[in-house]
């Protein structure tokens, strides 16, 4: 091999290059599933975030229905999940199965105003009522089913876990709207503590590819000599533990054996940034894999938390907790996967700067003054205002550093 050929730049995420459509006219913003669900996504959180904060510091008042805490949680369980699983699927299948036409132009921008629609008719469900916001947001998810059907046909079943967890998710938030309309008589907080360990082991599960897409990339452009590999059995063990937790949750909510289920849970989550350790080289240094290590932390910190809360018998704080789950690892992973798409599907190397360590920082910390709410009672109306304005600042940021990039062609002139 010549030097010229050995200094050529490795184009990455391109696997999906010889099947883009031949449409013409289809602007940059529309070139690709994740580019118009990051533009939407993270104005959307910052927006939602702070009207979240205002509700809860007393400021502002949201009737809907006299059930805020509920909606609240719906909202940014399957609200952001939907954008978020669209931005993935549209973006990672279409590498992981040769063949798989890219979805771009008009019908890219079709399914994004069903999204837009879905979350419009949540804002306003006090006027279009919650049979309308059923219909748009379980249509939203099912036409993600059906876009990702492919990972559950595959033969090899190399993916089909993603496509049969988000079934699961949608049978559940079905079940959540059933609730919400009188037909069914579940407890709808106690539906949503479901979703939420759905939500949790669809994290994990696409974290593993995620991992293995970027972690490999990483080493390769610092010039680490090793493979990393994301090993099935330590994904599989969080997986269940977190399944069981939430079942125990459900089922029985007040039995102690909830407390060591939830301590197993979160060692069983840690265990698996064991797999960031290689056998010959040390890449936990890398801001990257102390970014991605910091989301299974705060999973793990969250079911470690309300384990032990649990069995010491003051339930109450386990709200609190719950949210190193939702707002650290749930958030922090959302962030990492609009992060790590951001550099390399718009041909541009993973790159760390100060941006990306405000990001993570801020989001860690308004997550420890969420969770830290039970201990400074006397606070809480200005920790729930605070952690909220702190969290929405790393999407500012996103919108800072990548929005251009989003909007304009990919660096290294492939389509997409």
């Amino acid at each position: 091999m010549s030097k010229k050929e050995e200094k050529e730049p490795i184009l990455h995420a391109t696997n999906h290059y010889l099947y883009y459509p031949d449409d013409t006219g289809v602007p940059a913003y529309l070139a690709y599933g994740f580019r118009p669900v990051f533009l939407l996504l993270a104005p959307y959180m910052i927006l939602s975030m702070l009207l979240w904060g205002l509700v809860y510091s007393g400021v502002l008042n949201i009737p809907f229905m006299q059930n805020v805490l509920v909606w609240h949680v719906y909202e940014m369980l399957f609200g952001i999940l939907t954008a978020g699983v669209l931005a993935f699927l549209t973006t990672g299948l279409p590498e992981l199965f040769p063949g798989f036409v890219p979805l771009i132009g008009q019908k890219l921008k079709n399914v994004m105003i069903l999204w837009v629609a879905g979350r419009v008719s949540f804002w306003f469900i006090d006027i279009t009522g919650v049979y309308v916001a059923a219909i748009l947001n379980l249509a939203m998810l099912g036409w993600i089913l059906w876009f990702a059907r492919i990972a559950v046909l595959d033969k090899l079943q190399r993916h089909s876990s993603l496509g049969y967890t988000l079934l699961g998710l949608f049978l559940v938030e079905a079940w959540f709207f059933a609730a919400m309309a009188g037909h069914a008589q579940t407890d709808p907080m106690e539906i949503l503590k479901i979703a939420l360990g759905g939500h949790v082991v669809l994290i994990l599960l696409a974290l593993r590819r995620v991992n293995m897409e970027a972690v490999n990339e990483l080493m390769e452009d610092k010039g680490i000599d090793d493979v990393y590999i994301a090993r099935p059995p330590l994904t599989n063990l969080a997986v269940f533990t977190v399944m069981l937790f939430t079942l125990v949750e459900f089922l029985y909510p007040a039995n102690s054996a909830l407390g060591w289920l939830g301590l197993s849970a979160g060692a069983a989550i840690l265990a698996v940034t064991g797999d960031y350790i290689l056998k010959d080289k040390v890449i936990i240094n890398q801001p990257f894999i102390i970014y991605l290590s910091l989301i299974f932390f705060m999973l793990s910190c969250g079911y470690a938390l309300m384990g032990w809360d649990i069995l010491a018998n003051d339930a109450a704080n386990t709200s609190s907790f719950r949210h190193f789950i939702t707002s650290g690892g749930y958030g922090l992973s959302y962030l990492m996967v609009m992060i790590i798409i951001g550099w390399i599907h718009t041909g541009r190397h993973l790159t760390s700067n100060i941006y990306t360590h405000l990001m993570v920082g801020l989001l860690i910390t308004a997550t420890l003054m969420r969770g830290v709410v039970p201990f400074y009672q006397e606070y809480a109306q200005t920790l729930y205002m605070l952690s909220a304005i702190v969290w929405t600042i790393p999407f500012m940021l996103y919108i800072k550093l990548f929005f251009g990039f989003l909007k304009a062609p990919r660096a290294d002139g492939v389509k997409g």
